[in-house]
């Protein structure tokens, strides 16, 4: 009697991706970067005599601000429940001189501060008359679960915080009114729409943030993401006895997956589609009677994201009717975040404050797109002129949301880009609040670009 061959195992392991693309891309990159030519702007900017009190008020902060940025990083908090970040923050201001509210806005982790002429209240409307221009410093403080700060946000606080203090350094000189907002909870929960539907952002005229990345980057894109989660109802049934009798929501769950895979053959290049089954039944022994399954959509564009959520919902239907099951789509449990609409004389000034610094700001001309992510300061973006510019903290092959990329955010790069970033931040604030070509051109380029969009209706 022979004995059969043992099959072939594959071991718990899982087979490493092939870095031939991503290395091809970065050597690409590389040289298009040594090519590109310096991003310029064709305004003064703030008097050199006020700018240069700006820098040094964030190197005097130097010690103070990395020492936050740790603590940040130290103890992880996620989103809606950052409340020791929020705090640490508020006592750094307050520290300062300067008066900090947590708990703004509808969210109990929400933090505002605020200096210069004029009230809040009676702070120029962006396009309006009065006398006091605004601009907004974003810090976010949330961190990622089982990862912790492996998006960098400690380094987008504590950058923020600093460049909003160096600002106080000439508030007496300031011709305008710099507002520090902490928006909590931008992993996944689009803290800052919630926090423009309370108000958060009326009577701002400009907002400005800085996140980390493994580029220099003015204009990186952000691309646009709606979630929408699929429940099927089936009937239950013994999946032996009498399946017959039963219908089966993981299949119509299945069935919804596989016809997915088929549409990403025609989406337009960059979209994306990825999602997981949140529920696929009790036990193999009975049909099941329920099964749930949510995707996240990604485009470049609004205009094809709305195409995209078209055909998914179509998707969900289809799968119901061949399956005899009946389906409930829920779009947005979280609110939808647009594409990032870079303000590009704001990301001009950017550039040459980075410059300042030893750093050479690319565009996406040069940064690949295709490695594009989503961020909730794009809805802010389409209500009010506003910059999101990367700065390179990890090497460009270190992903985003990993631990080896917090370990960067941790270390010496990302102690480093507090201080860049801050500086920058500072610099750009101030050249729009002293400059009036440059805010006049940032509001022309902002109208040219679309103008104010109703973003709670966009997909009505």
């Amino acid at each position: 009697m022979s004995i059969p061959e043992p099959r072939a195992r594959v071991g718990s392991r899982p087979v490493e991706p092939n870095r031939h693309y991503l290395d091809a891309l970065s050597e690409t990159t590389r040289r298009k970067a040594q090519d590109a030519a310096p991003v310029t702007s064709p305004f003064a900017g703030a008097p050199a005599g006020l700018a240069a009190i700006v820098a040094d008020a964030v190197s005097a902060r130097a010690d103070e601000l990395i020492a936050l940025s740790h603590d940040i990083f130290d103890h992880p908090e996620e989103a809606f429940a950052e409340t020791r970040s929020a705090a640490a923050i508020a006592r750094t201001i307050r520290e300062a001189g300067i008066p900090a509210r947590v708990g703004m806005h509808g969210l109990d982790t929400a933090l505002r501060a605020e200096f210069g002429p004029g009230e809040r209240d009676d702070a120029r409307h962006r396009g309006g008359d009065a006398p006091w221009p605004s601009i907004a410093i974003l810090a976010e403080y949330d961190a990622l679960p089982g990862i912790g700060h492996g998006c960098g946000h400690n380094i987008i606080a504590a950058s923020a915080v600093g460049a909003f203090l160096a600002l106080h350094a000439v508030a007496d000189r300031l011709p305008g009114r710099a507002v520090l907002l902490g928006t909590p909870a931008e992993e996944g929960n689009s803290g800052k729409e919630l926090l423009a539907r309370d108000g958060a952002f009326g009577g701002i005229d400009a907002a400005i943030m800085a996140h980390p990345f493994g580029y220099d980057a003015i204009d990186h894109p952000f691309i646009g993401r709606r979630i929408l989660r699929v429940h099927y109802n089936g009937i239950p049934a013994h999946a032996s006895a009498s399946a017959f009798m039963g219908r089966n929501a993981l299949d119509a769950v299945a069935l919804n997956y596989q016809a997915v895979g088929y549409l990403r053959q025609h989406l337009p290049p960059g979209d994306r589609v990825h999602g997981i089954i949140l529920d696929g039944g009790d036990r193999p022994s009975i049909v099941p009677g329920g099964a749930t399954i949510e995707y996240y959509l990604r485009s470049h564009h609004a205009e094809t994201l709305k195409d995209l959520s078209t055909r998914m919902e179509d998707i969900a239907h289809a799968a119901a009717l061949a399956t005899g099951t009946g389906v409930e789509a829920e779009w947005d449990p979280q609110p939808f975040t647009l594409p990032t609409r870079t303000n590009g004389p704001l990301a001009a000034r950017w550039a040459v404050r980075q410059a300042e610094r030893g750093r050479k700001a690319l565009t996406s001309a040069v940064v690949p797109s295709e490695l594009a992510a989503s961020t909730d300061f794009g809805n802010v973006s389409v209500r009010i002129p506003g910059i999101h510019p990367v700065i390179a903290v990890g090497p460009p092959d270190v992903a985003l949301h990993t631990a080896e990329f917090g370990r960067y955010a941790r270390g010496r790069e990302g102690d480093r880009a507090v201080l860049d970033a801050a500086t920058g931040l500072a610099l750009t604030a101030l050249d729009y609040l002293t400059d009036a070509g440059l805010r006049a051109a940032v509001d022309e380029d902002f109208e040219q670009a679309g103008g104010v969009v109703d973003v709670p209706r966009y997909f009505d």
